[in-house]
């Protein structure tokens, strides 16, 4: 390792060049609940493709895994170090290198945060749709990740706003894929490849993204229902009706409780409906006409009621706005409350009850508790698992994750699989898919050393050990 950080400080300088007491705690772990974590060897700050290129060349040269980190915000232990790895920091790559107002795209570098993203839009009339739940995440690390969010529902995930690249290899060579157009039939889609592959194909040093008029008006509209089922049957009409919602959740009755004390909210829900419901579902909309916004909320309102809500509540601003940021941030109330994982497995959304039918019994089966919250609009399940023995608990995850694949859905809707489900990706998965992605991964990264262990087992030319 001496060789590999003589050269790495000779081409950064010891100031972005970083070992042990002058490494941040902040760039040991991301914020799984389970994956193996520790102190990096070798922190390097680079400010340009150029010198990511350099440092993958000396990393190949000393068979030395290279792992990119953003700021830390993964649920799935994929940016974690590597034992005798590299990590790439790019918090000293981090500028919006263009707004370009007339296209409705913005270039930026992979180390910006959300919020200074969001922020620097305002100012333009334009917004960023993703808006993952944590507003410091990295735009490298939501490419990374395939990062979706509560506005799915309406905008789509990261890959739907990624409209170009530019990325380092495993070889080094660096290369700009797509630009600032929506659609081209021109060769392979290596964006949309790169796009959720969790660093293990390149590193992303540059992204082009797509973006859209920021609507000034918006209402929340909360539903109280007496089972997840209800919700469920109402949401398909719901899509149906033109309503066209930005936010599409259901937040069940133990979550709701949870995420509202940690934050102080009261909505104003009476104590009789509060004790028949088992579940809510929270709409928002948006519009640019506060008179068209009021038309569809009072629309919208007649047809929730219809489909069997207990009662509509318009929230007034200020609640609504701790709703959302409530159900942002209900990672961190289960983590306070103990919970031992966190998990997001997606299926179709008119499965959702069935699903968490089959949940309820696992959980009971496995004496373990289990609760709820996701978008319900895109089928995006998230639940908080409450079993602190580690082998019953990776038994209860594996036949959640079963339960999911056999309903049509997947193992992760939108944290990855890093290196926390790794195991029970790789047993779900159809063997020959994963044959395929060891083919690609190969191509892109001949010598294996882009974040071995995130997603696929590391390939034999992995030399260093790999935690998770």
């Amino acid at each position: 390792m001496l060789g590999a950080l003589d050269k790495l400080t000779a081409l950064l300088g010891p100031a972005r060049t970083l070992t042990g007491a002058d490494v941040s705690e902040d760039d040991w772990h991301d914020e799984s609940l389970v994956a193996h974590w520790h102190a990096p060897d070798i922190v390097v700050l680079p400010h340009s493709a150029a010198e990511v290129a350099e440092i993958i060349a000396i990393a190949r040269e000393f068979s030395m895994p290279v792992t990119a980190r953003g700021s830390g915000t993964g649920l799935a232990g994929a940016c974690v170090p590597r034992d005798g790895g590299i990590l790439v920091a790019f918090r000293e790559m981090s500028g919006i290198l263009e707004i370009d107002v007339e296209n409705q795209v913005a270039v930026v570098q992979p180390g910006v945060s959300l919020r200074e993203l969001d922020d620097a839009l305002r100012r333009h009339g334009l917004v960023y749709p993703v808006f993952p739940g944590e507003s410091s995440a990295s735009a490298g690390g939501s490419v990374a990740t395939n990062a979706g969010g509560m506005r799915a529902v309406k905008y789509g995930v990261t890959r739907h706003q990624v409209l170009g690249l530019e990325a380092v290899l495993g070889t080094g060579e660096i290369i700009r894929t797509g630009g600032k157009f929506v659609k081209a039939t021109s060769g392979y889609d290596l964006t949309q490849l790169i796009v959720g592959s969790e660093g293990t194909l390149a590193i992303v040093t540059e992204a082009t993204l797509r973006l859209y008029p920021r609507q000034p008006h918006a209402a929340t509209v909360l539903a109280p229902f007496r089972t997840v089922a209800e919700i469920a049957g109402a949401v398909p009409r719901i899509v149906q009706s033109g309503a066209a919602p930005m936010i599409l959740e259901y937040i069940d009755m133990m979550t709701m409780a949870a995420i509202t004390a940690a934050r102080g909210l009261e909505l104003g829900i009476g104590t009789a409906v509060k004790e028949a419901a088992l579940a809510y579902l929270v709409v928002v909309l948006e519009s640019r006409d506060p008179v068209r916004l009021d038309e569809d909320i009072e629309s919208l309102g007649d047809l929730i009621t219809t489909l069997g809500a207990l009662d509509v509540y318009v929230l007034p601003a200020g609640a609504a706005a701790g709703l959302i940021a409530a159900r942002e941030r209900a990672f961190f109330a289960a983590k306070a409350a103990g919970a031992n994982e966190i998990i997001d497995t997606v299926v179709p959304r008119a499965q959702i009850p069935e699903f968490l039918a089959q949940v309820s019994a696992i959980a009971q089966d496995t004496g373990s508790m289990v609760l709820g919250c996701g978008h319900a609009g895109d089928g995006n399940v998230h639940l908080s698992v409450f079993q602190p023995d580690p082998e019953r608990r990776e038994r209860l995850l594996r036949r959640v994750f079963e339960a999911g694949a056999g309903l049509g859905g997947a193992v992760s809707g939108e944290h990855g699989i890093g290196t926390d489900k790794r195991a029970h990706f790789l047993a779900l998965e159809n063997p020959a898919k994963l044959a395929l992605m060891h083919r690609i991964k190969a191509a892109f990264d001949p010598d294996g050393i882009l974040n071995p262990g995130a997603m696929l087992e590391p390939s034999s030319e992995a030399t260093s050990a790999v935690p998770g």
